[in-house]
């Protein structure tokens, strides 16, 4: 099982760690600060630093998968192309040090609760979602048409009000009481441990409150300029809001 340092602190760059696995897939260490793909944001990139100095350049970050294909605890770190040497240098209880690519994961970080504060703007069921560094998008359940300057300007306000953006967690029995909560109709928050872990945007104000395993920045403000490049209609019920830097 591989302890996931960022659902504690979205903000660690590094940490120590030590490998307990070199498969196919890639790198598996005890503990990590990349964030796996999941919950539509794109997993992290970055490096592993080995004891002698070099470097294994990290492409992707993944959910190691058992052998019928389903979720393990293991967190894998997929290399670039073209290291091969180096893999064949690391061998379980190799100690490396794992760092970020910290200004795509802040990117990430931002799209990411740009998209919360638009699950405050339009308040309807999303059924998509992807969160990559470029971009971010939200396909929601809907017919009626949305306005692109309209929410532009919305997101800019939240943002400017400075809002908290905390880390929370409630019981499986809380969630199960508040099924409004849930935004998502294509992702279900991971269950199993008995709480589920929750972002909370807004202090005395609540702005948006749900089951949320991915990063995010500490306060609305840091999101900086975020805009609405695009609107589609996707099919008669979807509306998918496209979001940009500014």
């Amino acid at each position: 099982m591989t302890q996931d340092l960022c659902r504690s602190d979205s903000y660690q760059q590094a940490c120590e760690a030590q490998v307990v696995a070199v498969t196919e897939a890639g790198v598996v260490l005890d503990r990590t600060v990349f964030y796996p793909l999941g919950g539509g944001q794109a997993g992290d990139a970055g490096q592993l630093v080995l004891g002698d100095g070099r470097v294994l350049h990290i492409a992707d970050t993944r959910k190691a998968k058992d052998a019928e294909g389903r979720p393990t605890a293991d967190i894998v770190h997929v290399p670039a192309a073209g290291q091969d040497a180096l893999l064949a240098a690391l061998h379980v209880g190799s100690s490396v040090r794992a760092q970020l690519d910290w200004p795509r994961r802040l990117r990430l970080m931002r799209f990411h609760t740009t998209t919360h504060l638009l699950c405050h703007l339009v308040a309807q069921p999303v059924d998509g979602c992807s969160i990559t560094p470029d971009y971010a998008r939200l396909d929601f359940h809907m017919t009626e048409p949305l306005d692109k300057e309209v929410l532009t300007q919305g997101i800019a306000a939240l943002v400017a009000a400075a809002h908290p953006v905390v880390v929370g967690a409630i019981t499986d029995a809380e969630l199960d009481d508040n099924p409004a909560l849930v935004k998502s109709m294509s992702v279900s928050p991971p269950r199993g441990s008995g709480t589920v872990r929750t972002i909370r945007i807004g202090a005395a104000e609540l702005i948006d409150l749900q089951p949320c395993g991915g990063t995010h920045v500490a306060n609305t403000v840091e999101i900086g300029a975020v805009v609405v490049t695009k609107i589609e209609k996707k099919s008669a019920q979807t509306r998918r809001v496209v979001l940009g830097f500014a």
